[in-house]
């Protein structure tokens, strides 16, 4: 199979039409036409809707098989670089939004120094979002929210931190300042929550529950510096990591209450189970763990695993 098929199908895929497809890879519509062809011909399979100028079902599949060889064939050149001289390259690295703000500004940092031809490109986003992205083949590794269940994809463990409750000043929760709460307590109020199936929140209401509570929301939110947010702005107290405390913010009109029976949240390093880590990626995991151990000393409830 050669590698210009699937290069065509990968530019349909983008850009929707033959003839954008072809000025993309700057070539003309008849090459890209014949190499969807010859590629269908392999397969025995339609992969273009030619109506629609869409990928059929078939064709997602060979599509996300596509990004994953790519994926491998820039690994192969970085790799072999990387022996003939120093590592070079690029890597992709996901990460959940919270650590994000104080683990990126150190880890970017070392990185640059120990490989300054190493360039990073990092997405901010949710877990579900990142384990798409990562088994994909769009991301090199990814940091997440565990446990992690998916055959795909691998994880081990980084850090663990205490989960907080942020209650606005003039909310009942907030009245005796700075304390511990129990989840009887909880149960009597209504509390800004992440969504229903989020790892976050599995782990929250599987602690609640062997406490015999069930908590109620005043809203559910997938997004946790919004969730902090809006509890520092009063709205109504929130479970967030300790970490969604910026540690630039002056004490403002809330207190921060710790939940007795509630187990720290798990964070991991996730990669893909098939495939080895280019150079740059394996020097960037490498880097990562042990900047992670380096600042997990100097932040209260953050534990680096």
């Amino acid at each position: 199979m050669d590698l210009k098929y699937l290069e065509a199908l990968a530019a349909v895929a983008e850009h929707g039409r033959f003839s954008a497809a072809a000025r993309a890879l700057h070539t003309v519509q008849s090459n890209v036409s014949s190499h969807i062809a010859k590629l269908e011909d392999e397969l025995g399979a339609v992969l273009v809707d030619r109506a629609v100028g869409s990928l059929t079902s078939e064709g997602e599949v060979v599509l996300a098989r596509t990004k994953r060889i790519n994926s491998e064939i820039a690994a192969m050149r970085a790799d072999v670089a990387s022996m003939t001289s120093h590592i070079t390259g690029e890597v992709s690295l996901g990460i959940i939004g919270t650590p994000g703000r104080w683990l990126l500004p150190p880890f970017l940092d070392e990185l640059r120094r120990r490989h300054p031809d190493v360039d990073a490109m990092v997405v901010d986003s949710t877990t579900l979002a990142l384990i798409r992205l990562l088994e994909g083949g769009e991301l090199d590794l990814a940091v997440m929210n565990a446990p992690l269940d998916h055959e795909e994809l691998v994880a081990t463990p980084l850090f663990a931190e205490e989960f907080v409750v942020i209650a606005p000043t003039g909310h009942a929760l907030a009245e005796q300042g700075d304390r511990e709460v129990g989840f009887a307590e909880l149960e009597q109020h209504e509390l800004l929550l992440g969504p229903p199936g989020s790892v976050m929140r599995m782990q929250i209401d599987s602690a609640a529950a062997r406490h015999g509570v069930t908590l109620r929301t005043l809203a559910q939110l997938d997004g946790i510096r919004l969730t902090a947010t809006l509890a520092f702005q009063g709205y109504g107290p929130a479970i967030v990591p300790i970490t969604s405390i910026p540690v630039w913010t002056d004490r403002g009109d809330w207190s921060v209450l710790t939940v007795t029976g509630l187990p720290p949240r798990q964070v991991a390093l996730a990669i893909r189970r098939r495939g080895m880590l280019s150079a740059p990626a394996a020097a960037a995991r490498d880097v990562l763990r042990k900047v992670m151990r380096s600042v997990a000393r100097r932040i209260p409830g953050v534990t680096a695993s």
